[in-house]
């Protein structure tokens, strides 16, 4: 879009980028469960990656269907999955906890929070934590959408210290589903690498690794206090301020 860009006293008509922001509704056996501010790519794999990292499936086995439409309003994901998975979205919405922002929304205790996660079981080794100030560095060439926009985050996966995957989002939590969906969809084992992200990390992606049994999660702002707690609890390295060839390691 066209917009005008000032400094000090001078002002510019120039061409601008803007990332896409759509409502994403995310509906299962008929029953709208879900409604995310996303961009709007990658939408199969972000859907997938959703469903496995808030526990609705625990594989891809039980997600029978999937059918994307996109009208005026946004997209609508339609899926079919399993009557044990189904089962599990009910009690999920039941227990549904809250996003950064809005507080632990509509969970009884305190215990809930870890309910239904077990401890990481990957193995983190010494060597993931040498890579990751290559890893972070590859980030930023990687990163088409933010290059152009300067408002979407990154979230990709490192094998052998080469970045393989990358997902970009306005929402860092999506950007991280899209991966989670597309490491499911390609079969590739959790146990080869660790997720790197350009964001801050707070509980939810915590929650999300640890869902789908990630080792190691780098990022480069900081950690809540709740993330760190979280990944302590859950067995999960959690290393922040990955910048230039430093970063904190807040849990091994």
């Amino acid at each position: 879009m066209q917009v005008h860009r000032f400094h000090r006293d001078i002002s510019e008509n120039e061409l601008d980028y803007i990332v896409q922001e759509y409502p994403v509704a995310l509906i299962y056996n008929g029953i709208s469960h879900a409604v995310m501010m996303a961009t709007p790519s990658d939408i199969e794999v972000f859907a997938k990656g959703f469903s496995l990292s808030e526990g609705i499936l625990q594989n891809l086995n039980e997600l029978y269907s999937l059918d994307i439409r996109q009208n005026e309003l946004g997209v609508e994901v339609d899926m079919t999955i399993s009557s044990r998975a189904f089962m599990a979205l009910k009690e999920h919405r039941r227990m549904m906890v809250g996003r950064t922002g809005c507080g632990l929304c509509g969970i009884e205790s305190l215990k809930q929070l870890y309910a239904n996660l077990p401890a990481v079981s990957t193995h983190v080794s010494s060597i993931w934590l040498s890579q990751i100030p290559n890893a972070i560095a590859q980030l930023k060439v990687r990163q088409k959408i933010s290059e152009l926009t300067g408002g979407a985050h990154a979230a990709a996966w490192v094998v052998k210290g080469q970045i393989v995957a990358l997902f970009e989002d306005v929402g860092r939590h999506n950007a991280l589903d899209k991966l989670l969906g597309y490491l499911a969809e390609q079969k590739m084992n959790v146990a080869d690498g660790f997720v790197v992200m350009t964001s801050r990390a707070s509980y939810e992606l915590i929650r999300k690794c640890a869902q789908y049994n990630i080792g190691l999660l780098a990022t480069i702002s900081a950690p809540t206090s709740m993330a760190i707690e979280m990944a302590k609890q859950l067995n999960l390295t959690l290393a922040s301020f990955c910048r230039g060839e430093s970063f904190v390691l807040y849990t091994e």
